[in-house]
């Protein structure tokens, strides 16, 4: 569409603005390469583009700036380069960077009229949504996962936040779930990709690392027994290479393990017990399949023929570690091999690995294409839905601009329904998201000289009339509390409070009925301060008090006492327990799904374990 034809479309007014605007996309995945091109050929004034990543061979299909030429270059660089194809005079501006990095600070979002999310992370996304938030610039968030999308317009004090609403947390796995009773199809390849794979071709100390050393009764015995594993499997690589190396590996992980696990007993009183492997007889069932069935990826491998796969790919992978091994000079880090679900190596190792530990627990294997769904994490991705979705970016974009927010939509793409397309107004703040319902503002310091003393003495109690009750906290923890007093002599800087840091007091007085909000705070420090000039000095801020909670009518399952408590009725016998909704299913919010800017879910990565539940993380 030319400028004439835009202007005839959106009107002098809008076509103006949006030649003037300087936008910032977080993101040139699968929505952002398609947002990037609309933004490009608007006429939006001023596009600044940022991504960390770099360019898969999977990410080809739907991510239509990049040809096979691009793999392994800069997305953020090359989808400036062939965006500026479409138009030479547009104004662009590429990062190959952390939109997280300290130099992306809210001084350099402020500068921006409107924010673009086409992110494929959880962390990411909040972040940009507080940076936001903090720099008072309107945000349209965005995601897609298969025929499903949606858009948010997320502004400060004006519409719900990206927080406003709990996200779904990652999925973890026990340990014991792992290790000794697996039952689904992923347990067996989250074994296969972060365990048994980087135990065999990791750093030699990787796996004790990544092992929670907790002393819970419950875990304790299940990491005692993961460590003695992970060590035995050290002890096999000695003889990588060898001969005896498929071996040693098979009958470590598919016949010793198992017959120790058949040992105890009460795993197995509800289900049936894992049956070992043994190397010769499936070695001799294995001995006409050609290794080449590894490049069938529709089809489930029968017991056989993921057993040749399984000694071609340990056969591969050896001869990889040892040509990297005699390259490496001796002062630098060993090599390591590490799972990508694009390697045709460690996918069919982790596919063949995987399945034969399914034939053992009686699980049900999967095929070469499935497994690298779950073990790259892959959310399916549609380039159709990515090109709506952006295109309705944009749409909703233009009513920001025009200051016209309360005609800015939630908007859904859903293939069920009548209409693919559908729409909900924004809903308000929520009043107690930790986020967005904070007062803000800005703290100036003099590095040199403020101390945490003056900033809780002089400016929170003295000018701001905060009780003694009161905690401060930064992104790295806790800072101040009244149980932390001798913190007070410090100075800012030694507890890293520094230009561009934010802190958090909270109102921790339990006397007080109507407590503050919490107070958010800028940190912009002084270089050039006068001699005389305060240390600590903080902006003129409006505290205000948090809501009340509406307090509850009695239902007809109370009664109501004499001293005006309620006080709940005992059911009668016949009474269900029924729990009621209003009736109405609720619409999903921007990113409550495992929303995907690119379609394949970010970079993989081994698996953690949390320190507080022993649980294997797949992602972060």
């Amino acid at each position: 569409m030319g400028a004439s034809s835009i202007k005839r479309s959106l009107g002098v007014d809008l076509t103006s603005t949006i030649h003037q605007s300087r936008v910032l996309l977080v993101g040139a995945g699968g929505i952002g390469c398609e947002l990037l091109k609309n933004l490009v050929l608007t006429g939006f004034g001023e596009i600044h583009i940022i991504d960390l990543d770099t360019i898969d061979l999977s990410n080809l299909n739907r991510q239509f700036l990049f040809r096979h030429e691009h793999i392994k270059k800069s997305k953020a660089i090359v989808a400036k380069e062939v965006a500026h194809k479409f138009k030479p005079s547009a104004k662009l501006e590429a990062y190959h960077a952390n939109i997280m990095d300290s130099q992306f600070h809210v001084d350099w979002f402020k500068s921006f009229n409107i924010v673009f999310n086409a992110l494929d992370n959880l962390a990411a996304r909040r972040h940009v949504n507080h940076m936001c938030l903090a720099a008072g610039v309107p945000l349209v968030e965005s995601g897609t996962t298969g025929f499903n999308g949606q858009v948010q317009v997320i502004e400060e004090g004006k519409t719900e936040c990206y927080d406003c609403n709990p996200k779904e947390i990652p999925k973890s796995f026990p340990i014991c779930t792992i290790r000794s009773t697996p039952s689904q199809p992923i347990h067996c390849i989250v074994w296969a990709k972060s365990y048994l794979l980087p135990v065999l071709f990791g750093e030699s100390d990787d796996t004790a690392d990544a092992i929670d050393d907790t002393t819970d009764a419950d875990n304790a015995k299940e990491i005692e027994e993961l460590q003695r594993e992970s060590q035995a499997l050290k002890d096999i690589r000695s003889s990588l290479g060898s001969d005896e190396f498929p071996r040693k590996v098979f009958d470590k992980v598919f016949k010793d393990d198992i017959e120790r696990l058949r040992g105890a007993e009460d795993l197995w009183k509800e289900r049936s017990p894992p049956g070992p492997l043994d190397f010769d007889n499936i070695q001799e069932e294995s001995s006409s399949v050609d290794s080449a069935v590894a490049n069938i990826d529709q089809r489930v491998w029968a017991l056989g023929e993921g057993f040749a796969v399984f000694k071609d790919s340990l056969d591969r992978l050896s001869k990889r570690l040892q040509q990297l091994q005699e390259k490496t000079p001796a002062e630098d880090p060993a090599p390591t091999l590490s799972f990508d679900k694009d390697d045709v190596d460690t996918l069919d190792f982790v596919t063949a690995t995987a399945n034969l530990r399914a034939h053992i627990f009686n699980i049900q294997m999967t095929s070469k294409f499935d497994t690298k769904q779950m073990a790259g994490n892959i959310i399916p991705a549609i380039a159709t839905t990515n090109a709506m979705t952006a295109g309705l970016c944009v749409l909703q974009a233009f009513k920001v601009l025009q200051g016209k927010i309360e005609e800015a939509k939630m908007v859904f793409l859903e293939r069920s329904g009548a209409r693919a397309i559908n729409s909900d107004a924004l809903n308000p703040p929520q009043p107690d998201c930790a986020v967005c319902a904070v007062a803000r503002g800005r703290l100036t310091i003099i590095s040199d000289r403020a101390t945490l003393q003056d900033f809780v003495e002089r400016v929170l109690q003295q000018e701001l009339g905060y009780s003694e009750e009161l905690s401060i906290t930064t992104r790295q923890g806790l800072v101040y509390d009244p149980e932390l007093e001798d913190l007070l002599p410090k100075k800012l800087s030694e507890l890293n409070i520094k230009d561009q840091t934010f802190i958090t007091i909270v109102d921790e007085d339990d006397q007080n009925k109507d407590p503050r909000v919490n107070l958010e705070l800028l940190v912009v420090q002084r270089t050039e301060p006068a001699e005389d000039a305060n240390p600590v000095v903080i902006s003129q801020v409006e505290i205000p008090r948090k809501p009340r909670k509406p307090l509850q009518p009695a239902t007809e399952d109370e009664t109501t006492n004499g001293n005006g408590t309620t006080a709940k009725r005992k059911r009668d016998d016949t009474e269900e327990d029924v729990a009621m909704t209003n009736g109405h299913v609720p619409k999903k919010v921007a990113g409550e799904v495992s929303t995907n800017g690119n379609g394949d879910g970010g970079k993989e990565e081994p698996i953690l374990l949390d320190e507080q539940e022993s649980a294997i993380l797949i992602d972060d």
